[in-house]
């Protein structure tokens, strides 16, 4: 809680808003406790287990004769295979995630040394090989594609207005094209984001802060 007291938490209204938005706050995060993770835990079993229900062969048979699956059938050496493959899937997904956080935190500011840290502190070579473009010099010729929440977006600089915009699809196919009016590339990345979190699938949209 200590790290916490200090940091500006102005509105979106706020004139310091967007300046406060650009500035990487230090210590990201405070360190997971035991307890977290048993949570953590526990909430991947609950989405890798309805998966492995709707998919395992002796749970499907039961279904179709219309009978109810006693829940030790879950310790069946196959429906623990079934199990095993949705977990899987789980890892596949946090591969997913996991790259879409870095190229967020990455292309607002964070650096690789920052990305390796988080990532259970690999080292900064290694989370260049990881994510190769999650962290890219913004220069104001460059248009720079941002993929999350199931969409994509790629943010724009205007020459003429000396301002950032985007045009963002999101996961539901909806398009926006912002007039550019962001004073900074971070300002115009969080108006994409904002838009792909508000256009993202069911399951992703119920999760605002794990970005694909």
């Amino acid at each position: 809680m200590s790290d916490a007291m200090g940091i500006p938490t102005p509105d979106k209204s706020d004139d310091t808003f967007w300046a406060a938005f650009s500035t990487l706050v230090e210590p990201p995060w405070h360190e997971p406790v035991q307890d977290d993770a048993f949570t953590m835990d526990e909430r991947v079993l609950d989405a890798v287990r309805a998966l492995a229900e709707g998919i395992s062969t002796r749970l499907l048979a039961y279904r179709a004769e219309g009978k109810p699956a006693d829940p030790v059938l879950m310790a069946t050496p196959d429906v623990q295979l079934a199990l095993l493959r949705a977990l899987y899937e789980a890892k596949l997904s946090v591969d997913r995630l996991a790259e879409s956080a870095a190229t967020v935190a990455g292309r607002s500011g964070a650096n690789y040394a920052q990305l390796g840290a988080a990532w259970g502190g690999i080292k900064r070579q290694s989370a260049r090989l990881k994510w190769p473009h999650a962290v890219v010099r913004k220069s104001a010729a460059e248009s720079i594609p941002l993929h999350y929440a199931g969409g994509t977006a790629v943010v724009h600089h205007d020459a003429d207005a000396d301002a950032w915009w985007y045009a963002a699809t999101g996961a539901d196919q909806r398009e926006a094209d912002s007039d550019p009016v962001h004073g900074t590339y971070a300002e115009a990345i969080a108006g994409a984001t904002e838009f792909l979190l508000a256009h993202a699938a069911p399951e992703d949209r119920e999760r605002p802060g794990d970005p694909r």
